[in-house]
C-alpha cells in the first residue's frame, strides 16, 4: 500500500484476504488512501473486522454469483419464472421481451407477442369485442420491437378468435392459458 499513489481507492469484490485489512486500517487513518469497497473480507463475519467503522469505508453485500447456494437459488428461480410463464403468460427477467405480470383475475387468459406499433391493442380488443367476449384485466408492455399484452376475459375463447388475432399483422404468437378447474 504504501507504493501506491497518494488518495488512491481500494475496491476487493475478488475474495477476502487479498488486501491486509489491518494495513489497510493504517492507511486510509494516514490519508495515504482515501477510501476502500469490499464486499469480502478476511475474517468472516465481517463484524470482527477493524475496517468497520472508518469513514472512509463502504462495506458492500457479496452477492455471490457463483456459490453452490447462489446458483442452486437461480435454479429454483429460473423454474419459478418459466412456470409463470407457461401457466400465467408472466415474463420476468427477459433479456427479449418486456417485464409482463398481470395478476390473473378470471380463468380465461390470452397472450399476444406482437411488433410494438400503433394500433395492435385496438385490433386485439376488436377482435375480442366481436366475439362477445369482455376484457376484465389487460396489460400491454413494450420493449424496443416488441410488445407483450395479457388479457383476462370474463369467458372462454374460441379458436376462431384466436386464429382472427393470429391474423392480424404483425402478431408473432397467441397463446391461450385458461385455467382447469380443480
Amino acid at each position: 500500500l504504501a507504493k501506491t499513489k497518494k488518495g488512491v481507492r481500494i475496491i476487493n469484490c475478488a475474495r477476502g484476504g487479498l488486501v491486509n485489512e489491518a494495513d489497510l486500517k493504517a492507511a486510509i487513518e494516514s490519508g495515504h488512501v482515501a477510501g476502500a469497497a469490499f464486499d469480502v473480507f478476511e475474517e468472516e463475519p465481517a463484524k470482527a473486522n477493524t475496517l468497520f467503522g472508518l469513514e472512509n469505508f463502504v462495506a458492500m453485500p457479496h452477492l455471490g454469483a457463483s456459490t453452490y447456494e447462489a446458483e442452486s437459488n437461480c435454479a429454483v428461480m429460473v423454474a419459478d419464472n418459466l412456470r409463470a410463464y407457461l401457466e400465467h403468460g408472466v415474463i420476468r427477467y427477459s433479456v427479449n421481451f418486456p417485464e409482463a405480470d398481470l395478476p390473473r383475475t378470471t380463468p380465461h387468459r390470452i397472450t399476444i407477442a406482437n411488433a410494438n406499433v400503433p394500433n395492435m391493442v385496438g385490433q386485439i380488443s376488436t377482435c375480442l369485442g366481436d366475439a362477445g367476449l369482455n376484457i376484465a384485466d389487460l396489460l400491454n408492455k413494450s420493449r424496443g420491437e416488441v410488445a407483450y399484452t395479457i388479457v383476462d376475459l370474463d369467458g372462454p375463447v374460441k379458436e376462431e378468435t384466436l386464429a382472427r388475432i393470429r391474423d392480424i399483422a404483425g402478431v408473432l404468437s397467441v397463446r391461450c392459458l385458461n385455467e382447469q378447474p380443480g
